[in-house]
């Protein structure tokens, strides 16, 4: 079963794991110095936050899967839509050792799918100089340009009418 995942990029750890922890009406499953996750089955997600200099907001999207024969379908399924993709095996990051895949979507948001194949006790595997995981294919979201203001960050009365 595949399981939706959300990294966002927060400034400030602390407050973003009282606001989530309120939001998900649960504690992080997962809780660093630098990054917290809740692995959810109410929706069935795996968001992650993590305050390690990037710019705050969305960081990547992805689906999470158990099994080698899902991760086969996903790499599939992105190259059926040939956009390219790059591939890392034993791929060490967010505390994990993960075998994954990760494409851009049209508008540049980094989508990452991947296996968990086991815990590592720190963000990134020991030669990390800071770098975030996301590979250079999937680069997306700081670099991604940004839309016009919208109707959503305007006067209550217009929210209503389309957010």
């Amino acid at each position: 079963m595949k399981r939706f995942h959300v990294h966002v990029s927060v400034p400030a750890l602390d407050d973003a794991i009282r606001f989530y922890s309120a939001l998900f009406a649960a504690e992080p499953t997962v809780r660093k110095d630098d990054y917290a996750k809740w692995m959810l089955d109410d929706p069935r997600v795996n968001f992650a936050i993590s305050q390690r200099g990037a710019e705050p907001g969305l960081n990547h999207l992805g689906i999470q899967v158990e099994t080698d024969a899902e991760l086969r379908e996903m790499r599939q399924r992105l190259e059926a839509g040939d956009s390219g993709y790059t591939e890392e095996t034993g791929a060490l990051c967010c505390y994990a050792r993960s075998d994954k895949y990760w494409a851009n979507d049209p508008v540049g948001i980094a989508w990452e799918t991947y296996h968990t194949l086991d815990t590592i006790p720190m963000f990134n595997g020991p030669n990390d100089a800071g770098a975030c995981c996301v590979p250079g294919v999937a680069t997306a979201v700081a670099s991604a340009p940004k839309p016009a203001a919208s109707c959503c960050g305007a006067s209550s009365a217009a929210q209503s009418s389309c957010c």
